[in-house]
């Protein structure tokens, strides 16, 4: 039997007794059979509290120790949630990243995983024993630890998942992907299934179910997905490998509007005697593995232009300093912006979805700063403040509450 590789994030192993609950299901999958590893966040609010100690004693503490620190609320809830199993009578092991063979490239806080070298955890498996790996962590050839930035631990479990040839489950906090979040839309529907690349799409548009980078490897590794609660047995979202693109010509449809509450746009001015000059600062956030987004710039035109998630913004203007001369005074930073994404297929062949979007802005009276679109999503920029308003509103314009006649196509 293939084995299966189970995730499960902070907030569901916040307390004694949510670690036993969960341990609880993982007895449970193991006693199906299948050979099980769990790969587990770190508890709570755990990562966000060490960050804060370190701050407390610098306010840029360097990227290896930062590393070096995070890296351990993830080895302590691997060694709980062990110590939990071994008190049903079930064989554990707990494992770091580097001792589960997980081998890591790039900048500290934000490495990518090279390849993962799987003998210690198939003869543990083959022992009979669960495998609890700590997620979000590997280490590079010189043994050096290495983070793999928020949400890591979805990666983590997708690639173990992958290198295993498992099953892949991702348990976290809410019961399913849904239509829009249930914290502004009452009336958002869960989805049952939906395809990788839309939900790719989806988490670097702003939804938080899901890590982008685990979801862009399920889909090229080919690695059944799944989404679910936690702390309920809900059917949760299943991510299938199919592409929706294949419905373009039949049938264009909206499946979710994700938004982020917490965007900056950066504006470099553009330099005649410099005509290196954004390829030099996109390069240089690049080398940082900082996601940018929303990038506008043409030949003809004298500003490049592109957005970052408000938490990268110092490490973005950093990069940009040192890529850019004079930055203090060519470069400009917009902050509390808010991004609202609208997600499905046909958005390019279907030119209404944008001209809807910004006719619902114009009746609330919230200006839109800028508007984006590819194939899978239509993205407009509104002051921050508006963010929850506008999600609702566009979830009523598109009829996100009701259910489609079909599921969300997956082939």
């Amino acid at each position: 039997m293939k084995p299966l590789v189970q995730k499960y994030g902070g907030t569901s192993l916040s307390t004694a007794e949510h670690v036993r609950r969960v341990a609880e299901r993982i007895d449970a999958a193991r006693q199906t059979g299948r050979p099980t590893v769990a790969v587990v966040s770190a508890r709570g609010d755990t990562t966000d509290r060490l960050l804060a100690d370190a701050k407390q004693l610098h306010p840029h503490p360097a990227p290896r120790e930062t590393d070096q620190l995070l890296a351990t609320g993830e080895v302590a809830s691997a060694a709980l949630m062990a110590t939990a199993l071994h008190r049903r009578g079930t064989r554990a092991v707990s494992l770091t990243g580097a001792q589960a063979g997980i081998r890591t490239t790039g900048p500290h806080g934000a490495a990518l995983i090279d390849t993962i070298d799987t003998r210690a955890v198939r003869a543990h498996l083959e022992r009979g024993s669960v495998v609890v790996v700590a997620g979000f962590q590997g280490i590079d050839p010189a043994g050096e630890l290495f983070t793999l930035g928020r949400g890591g631990s979805d990666t983590t479990a997708v690639a173990l998942a992958a290198a295993l040839d498992a099953r892949c489950e991702i348990y976290t906090d809410v019961d399913a992907v849904y239509t829009a979040d249930p914290r502004l839309v009452p009336r958002a529907r869960p989805l049952p299934e939906i395809a990788a690349p839309l939900m790719a799409e989806m988490a670097f548009a702003g939804a938080r179910v899901l890590h982008a980078r685990a979801v862009e490897l399920a889909a090229v590794r080919n690695v059944p997905l799944l989404v679910a609660s936690a702390m309920h047995d809900r059917p949760g979202t299943t991510i299938t490998g199919g592409s929706p693109i294949g419905m373009l010509e039949k049938e264009g449809f909206v499946a979710a509007i994700t938004h982020d509450a917490d965007i900056a746009r950066f504006t470099i001015r553009l330099a005649p005697d410099d005509p290196e000059r954004p390829h030099r600062a996109l390069r240089a956030i690049a080398d940082q593995i900082i996601p940018v987004d929303l990038v506008t710039w043409a030949d003809d035109r004298p500003a490049l232009s592109f957005t970052v998630a408000g938490a990268a913004v110092h490490q973005a203007r950093r990069q940009v300093e040192l890529a850019v001369p004079n930055a203090g005074r060519d470069v400009a930073v917009q902050r509390e912006l808010g991004k609202i994404s609208l997600l499905g297929t046909g958005m390019l062949t279907r030119p209404e979805y944008a001209v809807r979007v910004l006719r619902t802005l114009e009746e609330l009276g919230i200006p839109a700063n800028s508007l984006h679109t590819n194939q899978l999503r239509v993205s407009v920029l509104v002051p921050a403040a508006h963010t929850a308003a506008a999600v609702a509103a566009l979830h009523d314009e598109f009829e996100l509450d009701r259910p489609r006649p079909d599921p969300v196509p997956t082939s």
